[in-house]
C-alpha cells in the first residue's frame, strides 16, 4: 500500500516561490430551456398517435451526473403516465456501480431518477437478453427487464466522447448500444478496443432496435453551464442520423478552457459523475490512450487534488494526472475503479500518478516538472472540475492574456494562494 507520508529530501526542499492568483470568469453560450414540463408535452404531443394505455414502458437511465437529466426523466415520466403508460425505471450503465445489480440501482436513486424521486418501480438487475450478431460476429445484448416490456425508451444525453472519435460518441447511440447491453454488453464492445467505437456503435444500435420494441429516445443536450439546451424525443428511425447532427451542436456548446498555454492546471476533483473519463480531455486536451485531437490549451502538467462524492471512489481517469495527493489515494475504492477499467480495456486511466502528501507538495512537484520554470512566472489554472468552468482562478502573470482573449474577463484583485497545513483553501471561498 502506499505510504501515509512519502518523505522527498530533495536540496533545497520542496516548496517553491507560487505566483499571487486572480479570479477569472469565463462565458459560454447560454440558452435554456425554461419550461421542461411545457417542452416535454409538445415533444410527447408528436407521439400521440401511438396508444400506450396499459402499456409497460422502461425508461433507461444512464450513470453520468447530468444536471438537466432528473427534470427531463420527470417531465418523460409525467407524460408517459398521463397518455396511460406503466413506466419504470432501468439502470442502464455498462459496469458502473460495481458491476452490480444494488450498486447500479443505488447511482439512479442517487441522481434522483429512481423510484424515491419519481414514486415509480426501478428494475436493476445485471441480467441480458442476447439479441442478434452483427458487425461480425459482435454479439448485441440487451437488459432483461427492458426487453420484457412493451417498450423502451433510452434517455442519454449527447456529447463528445473522452476516449474516441467518430460521428455517434455519448449519446443515443451509446446508450443503445452498452448502457442497455450492462456489463455482459460493456465487455463485448470494449474487446473491440474503443479506438473502432465510431463505426461499431450505430451497428450495434441498430441490432437492438431491431430486435427490441423502441418508443423513442429521449436526447439531452447542455449549453455551456450545464442547464437544458436541447430536448428532443427522436423516433428509432431517425436516432441514427439525429444522434450524429446533436453531436456536432454538442460540440460548438460544450464549455472550455480559454487560456493558453498553461504550466500547471490544478484540478479539485474528478469523478465519473463528471465524466467517462473523470475529468474530460475536450478540457485537458489528455486521455489515457494519448490520443492528441481533442484540442484544448497546451497544458504542461496536471494535479488532481480529489473524487467527487458521486463517483464513490472510482478513481478512473486519476492516471491522466502527474501528480495527486495523499487524500486522493485514501478516497479510492480500488474494487470499483478497477472493475471500470478492466471492463474499458484502458488500464492506464488508473495509473497511479505521484503521490504528495498535500496540495503545497502537489504544485512544488509539478512546477519542478516544468523545464526551466521560475516558481512566481508560472501559469497557474485552477479549476473545481472539468464541467464547472465558469469561474477559475489564473495566476497573476496570464491576466495579460486573459485581457486580450475574448469569452474571459478577470473579475477580482490578486490575492495570495490561500493554504492551510498545506491544503488549498476553496476555489469559491
Amino acid at each position: 500500500m502506499i505510504p501515509s507520508m512519502i518523505p522527498i529530501p530533495l536540496p533545497g526542499g520542496l516548496e517553491m516561490p507560487m505566483p499571487r492568483m486572480v479570479r477569472a470568469r469565463q462565458s459560454f453560450n447560454g440558452d435554456t430551456i425554461t419550461d421542461v414540463d411545457q417542452a416535454m408535452a409538445d415533444q410527447m404531443a408528436r407521439f400521440s398517435h401511438i396508444d400506450l394505455t396499459g402499456k409497460s414502458v422502461a425508461v433507461a437511465v444512464g450513470s453520468r451526473g447530468i444536471r438537466s437529466q432528473p427534470p427531463v426523466v420527470k417531465a418523460l415520466v409525467t407524460e408517459l403516465q398521463k397518455a396511460g403508460a406503466e413506466p419504470f425505471i432501468v439502470p442502464a450503465m455498462g459496469s458502473h456501480g460495481g458491476g452490480t445489480a444494488e450498486g447500479q440501482a443505488a447511482i439512479v436513486e442517487e441522481y434522483n431518477c429512481g423510484s424515491q424521486a419519481l414514486g415509480i418501480p426501478l428494475k436493476s438487475s445485471m441480467e441480458v437478453v442476447e439479441l442478434c450478431e452483427v458487425h461480425d460476429g459482435l454479439k448485441v445484448y440487451c437488459d432483461k427487464n427492458a426487453m420484457a416490456a412493451d417498450y423502451i425508451v433510452p434517455v442519454n444525453r449527447v456529447k463528445p466522447h473522452t476516449s474516441f472519435r467518430g460521428n455517434h460518441e455519448s449519446g443515443l447511440c451509446k446508450m443503445l448500444a452498452i448502457g442497455l447491453g450492462k456489463h455482459t454488453g460493456a465487455v463485448e464492445m470494449h474487446r473491440r478496443g474503443m479506438v473502432n467505437f465510431g463505426p461499431i456503435l450505430p451497428k450495434v444500435a441498430e441490432g437492438v432496435m431491431a430486435n427490441a420494441s423502441i418508443l423513442f429516445a429521449c436526447a439531452i443536450v447542455e449549453n455551456g453551464y450545464e442547464k437544458l439546451h436541447t430536448m428532443e424525443l427522436v423516433a428509432p428511425g431517425d436516432i441514427i442520423e439525429r444522434d450524429a447532427e446533436l453531436l456536432v451542436l454538442s460540440k460548438n456548446l460544450i464549455p472550455r478552457l480559454l487560456v493558453d498555454p498553461i504550466d500547471v492546471l490544478i484540478v479539485d476533483e474528478i469523478g465519473k459523475n463528471i465524466s467517462g473519463a473523470g475529468m474530460d480531455p475536450n478540457v485537458t486536451g489528455r486521455n489515457s490512450q494519448k490520443m492528441n485531437d481533442f484540442g484544448g490549451p497546451d497544458i504542461n502538467r496536471i494535479i488532481v487534488r480529489g473524487l467527487t462524492e458521486g463517483t464513490h471512489g472510482n478513481a478512473t481517469g486519476l492516471g491522466v494526472a502527474d501528480v495527486t495527493t495523499q487524500a486522493v489515494v485514501k478516497e479510492m475504492d480500488w474494487t470499483k475503479t478497477y472493475v471500470n477499467i478492466v471492463t474499458s480495456g484502458e488500464p492506464g486511466a488508473a495509473s497511479l500518478p505521484l503521490v504528495a502528501n498535500n496540495d503545497l507538495e502537489a504544485i512544488s512537484l509539478a512546477m519542478r516538472g516544468v523545464i526551466m520554470l521560475e516558481g512566481k512566472d508560472a501559469r497557474i489554472v485552477r479549476i473545481e472540475n472539468t464541467l464547472d468552468l465558469a469561474d477559475i482562478w489564473v495566476s497573476e502573470p496570464m491576466i495579460g492574456d486573459v485581457e486580450k482573449t475574448p469569452g474571459i474577463e478577470i473579475v477580482g484583485e490578486p490575492f495570495d494562494m490561500p493554504m492551510t497545513s498545506g491544503m488549498l483553501g476553496a476555489l469559491h471561498g
